[in-house]
């Protein structure tokens, strides 16, 4: 069975904004390793949205290779997408998700191939709720921002997870990963 990852960026206090981090040429190269180390990203509408910022640095090249990789990276995986308003999608390697959320993420880890990247805050709060990821790369950058959407919202019982390993970059960041050990209720 593939692995469901839950990669994610957020402050040191635990906020998401995406506005937030500093991704340099180690985070852009590490994210574009992992990007092709992955079969599928799965995103909801907003998170689907604030990545298509990188589809005119695939034609129009920015000349900072470890972005103009991370861009080539990331307009080529498959992208499916679980949104309530969307109704079409641009981006030639998206599609919208034809079923609801449990369904589709089930039949995913059932299918032979690499891993499967869950790429946005909603999701990887509704798939702790089912208890679907298997690991959680969590990277968390040298900033306090105050305020925003903390990544574990709403979660209504207690996971613990297991720290598998940490990677350090030279800017400051530091990635954690994890894996759910258990629920307790």
């Amino acid at each position: 069975m593939r692995k469901i990852i839950a990669a994610f960026n957020m402050a040191l206090d635990g906020f998401c904004d995406h506005t937030a981090g500093i991704p340099d040429e180690e985070i852009h190269k590490h994210y574009t390793d992992l990007l092709n180390q992955a079969d599928v990203i799965l995103y909801g509408r907003i998170t689907y949205q604030l990545m298509e910022y990188w589809r005119p640095y695939v034609k129009n090249p920015s000349g900072e290779k470890s972005m103009d990789d991370f861009a080539q990276a990331i307009d080529k995986i498959p992208k499916i997408v679980f949104s309530n308003s969307l109704k079409n999608i641009e981006w030639e390697s998206a599609k919208l998700a034809a079923g609801e959320l449990k369904a589709e993420v089930l039949k995913l880890k059932k299918q032979t191939g690499k891993d499967i990247l869950v790429g946005s805050r909603s999701l990887i709060i509704q798939l702790m709720k089912l208890n679907l990821i298997d690991e959680f790369q969590l990277c968390v950058y040298p900033v306090v921002v105050g305020n925003g959407l903390p990544l574990f919202e709403n979660i209504n019982s207690r996971i613990i997870l297991k720290l598998l390993r940490t990677q350090t970059f030279s800017g400051g960041s530091v990635i954690l990963y994890y894996e759910p050990v258990r629920t307790i209720d």
